[in-house]
């Protein structure tokens, strides 16, 4: 089984991108949770689009295309979705319909951290919205929203948190369970 993580944070020292990538490092035998960013994704602009899908975008896509699921790491920015997040998945949605084509019926989950005491409440939920207008398959058993994500990671990344490190584990098995009971 193949999972692409996809971090919805550009920051190279993003705690998103750290819990997707202990996420990688807790995937049961089998299981290969695979890393990817946005970078190197343009602004979505409808004149760019004309001239052809930027090679970042189709890249991103052939990734998702050729997995089992999509895990989603999103930060939290002013009570939303970070604009980086939103407009990878604009790009992945075009030309118009390739979103549902891409992303309908696909398992997708989704992870959060963010500085902040609230954890990813309002970001998750308005991702939630423009998933379901791709017609994912979300997996809706499972939320994991990290506060406080300073404590939690260590200046080099590491999940350091023994109580988050375990609500991972429990996340990532059972979206696994999830990803897999679909197949059979």
């Amino acid at each position: 089984m193949k999972i692409i993580a996809l971090s919805g944070a550009l920051r190279r020292a993003s705690y998103n991108t750290a819990l997707l990538r202990a996420a990688a490092g807790m995937a049961p035998a089998g299981v290969a949770i695979e890393l990817h960013t946005l970078h190197g994704i343009p602004l979505y602009d409808g004149d760019v689009e004309a001239q052809g899908i930027p090679p970042a975008v189709t890249t991103l896509r052939e990734a998702i295309r050729a997995a089992d699921a999509l895990l989603i790491g999103t930060p939290e920015y002013n009570n939303g979705i970070p604009g980086v997040l939103k407009n990878g998945l604009d790009w992945l949605s075009r030309p118009s319909g390739e979103g549902a084509k891409l992303l309908g019926g696909r398992p997708t989950g989704m992870v959060g951290a963010t500085p902040g005491g609230f954890g990813t409440v309002q970001s998750q939920d308005a991702l939630l919205s423009v998933l379901r207008a791709f017609g994912c398959d979300f997996w809706m058993a499972g939320r994991l929203m990290v506060s406080r994500a300073g404590t939690v990671f260590d200046a080099d990344g590491h999940l350091v948190d023994d109580k988050v490190r375990e609500q991972l584990a429990q996340f990532v098995q059972g979206f696994v369970s999830f990803v897999g009971g679909r197949a059979s």
